[in-house]
């Protein structure tokens, strides 16, 4: 559901003028060979913000600007935005093959997908562009699109400044952080809603830690889908929500679903939505909690983003994220302020307040930015990974390559092996050592020749990471350094033994 208010155009506030003329400045002053990352708080204005951008760099450089998103519906909101203070704008969908009319256009907005089948295709299929824009810049899908850009500043626009994927740090591709208003100064300036927190300690044993340093879906379903969970939240809500425009978030389908039905059960007025939804009926179930004053909607992470409904009353947290930018980015569903509004209620039962602080709360983005490693690790501390079982999920690609061999790969427990050839009176070592011929033997198992081998090799590197770190773990002197000894020695080893067998095929 999309704010009408972006339809019209808008007086920009204090903060967001000041920023519209400091990154025009910085972009002005250091010259193409220069990319911006601008943080601001969800709520604080960033469309209309780089709305503005748009429209005074086409008027000062006389070049076009290409805007990037993830998500149709945040394309059409910013292409309604720009159309509003008068940018002639064309949106890139699906059906856009070509565009023999891209002279007659200052502005384009673009989902990346869509946008990277068009430029591979031909990479001239809009030229002349001077400014990318990148919504939602903590993606890294947009990584893709920027080789055909080489010449252009790029903004990259987010909440919270750090990378969806650890190992492609956002200050490989943006030069520096300019950091916007706080969530603190923004609360007291009267620009978003307060939050008053509430939390429910929760057991959480059983939650297992996924290959992308989350909590995985399945173990969270199990845990949050249980009986005595399901009455933990219905007892929270009734005690601190009943009557509040109200929204869920949950890990799993399957828990959301459960959640609809414990509702219903009750009496309350309650809908559910996921991804699987078409169009069609999520605008149906949007509109539904829209006009329904006490409406709860219980969903998944369809609407982290691109979803603006400045009503909603309590945000419940029925879920653990070890994600700091998630984290923000729910809370955020409930922080837009209203003539009748200036406070909103979160519900915490995923101990996330106890993980990540309040929401509210100073974060220092430019140490984030400069040192993400660090930043995280001080939040996510390594006493916490070990409360809970690390699992590896496998992406669908490897699954259907290793289809055979996967029980044989998960099968082997690099501290179980680890603490038994300690308490055999082995060096620990040993351990790697077996864990490098069980990944040997189950690439030999299907690799073709050499090549393929160092392909099968890549698609496993992940596994091969997630088995290391274990591995580190286990001994107490360990250091970044060490592991990237370890990790290296591995690939080179691996690859030894992969040429010694498969070379001569």
């Amino acid at each position: 559901m999309l704010d009408t208010g972006l339809y019209e155009a808008k007086t920009l506030y204090p903060f967001q003028k000041e920023s519209v003329d400091q990154i025009l400045k910085e972009i002005s002053s250091e010259g193409k060979d220069f990319n911006l990352l601008f943080q601001l708080p969800t709520g604080g204005g960033k469309t209309v913000i780089f709305s503005e951008i748009t429209k005074k760099y086409i008027a000062d450089f006389n070049e076009k600007v290409l805007i990037l998103t993830h998500r149709i519906e945040l394309s059409v909101q910013t292409s309604k935005q720009l159309s509003a203070i008068g940018v002639n704008n064309k949106v890139i969908n699906s059906e856009v093959k070509e565009i023999g009319d891209q002279n007659e256009f200052q502005c384009f907005i673009a989902m990346v997908e869509t946008l990277n089948n068009r430029l591979n295709d031909d990479e001239n299929f809009i030229k002349d562009v001077g400014l990318v824009i990148v919504d939602e810049a903590h993606y890294n899908s947009f990584r893709k699109i920027f080789q055909f850009y080489g010449n252009a500043n790029i903004l990259g626009v987010t909440a919270t400044p750090l990378s969806s994927n650890k190992a492609l740090p956002l200050n490989d591709n943006y030069n520096r952080l300019f950091v916007g208003e706080s969530i603190s100064s923004l609360i007291e300036g009267g620009y978003l809603a307060d939050a008053e927190s509430y939390t429910y300690d929760v057991n959480l044993h059983g939650l297992k830690i996924g290959s992308n340093g989350d909590f995985t879906v399945n173990s969270s379903d199990v845990v949050y889908g249980n009986y005595f969970m399901q009455e933990k939240l219905l007892f929270a809500y009734e005690e601190v929500a009943v009557g509040n425009k109200t929204l869920i978030f949950n890990s799993g389908i399957d828990t959301s679903m459960r959640v609809e039905e414990t509702f219903k059960k009750r009496g309350y007025p309650i809908r559910h939505l996921d991804s699987t939804f078409s169009d069609k009926d999520r605008k149906e179930v949007l509109r539904w909690f829209k006009v329904t004053p006490d409406a709860i909607l219980t969903s998944v992470g369809i609407l982290t983003t691109g979803f603006d409904e400045p009503t909603v009353e309590t945000i419940i947290l029925n879920r653990a994220t070890r994600s700091l930018t998630l984290y923000h980015q729910m809370i955020g569903r409930g922080s837009r302020r209203l003539p009748n509004k200036d406070r909103f209620k979160l519900i915490d039962l995923g101990n996330n307040v106890r993980r990540f602080g309040l929401w509210q709360d100073y974060l220092n983005w430019q140490d984030a930015f400069r040192f993400p490693d660090r930043f995280l690790e001080s939040r996510l501390s390594e006493a916490e990974d070990l409360e809970f079982e690390v699992e590896f999920e496998f992406n669908k690609k490897s699954k259907e390559v290793f289809e055979d061999h996967l029980g044989t790969l998960d099968a082997f427990n690099i501290k179980e092996v680890y603490y038994d050839c300690i308490d055999n009176g082995y060096k620990g070592k040993v351990a790697v050592d077996q864990s490098l011929e069980n990944h040997y033997e189950a690439i030999m198992n299907v690799a073709e020749d050499y090549f393929h081998g160092l392909e099968l090799m890549e698609m496993l590197s992940d596994h091969f990471e997630h088995r290391l770190k274990l591995y580190t773990k286990c001994i107490t002197k360990s250091t970044p350094n060490y592991y990237k000894y370890i990790y290296e020695t591995y690939i080179r080893q691996l690859r030894q033994k992969l040429r010694a067998n498969l070379e001569d095929e």
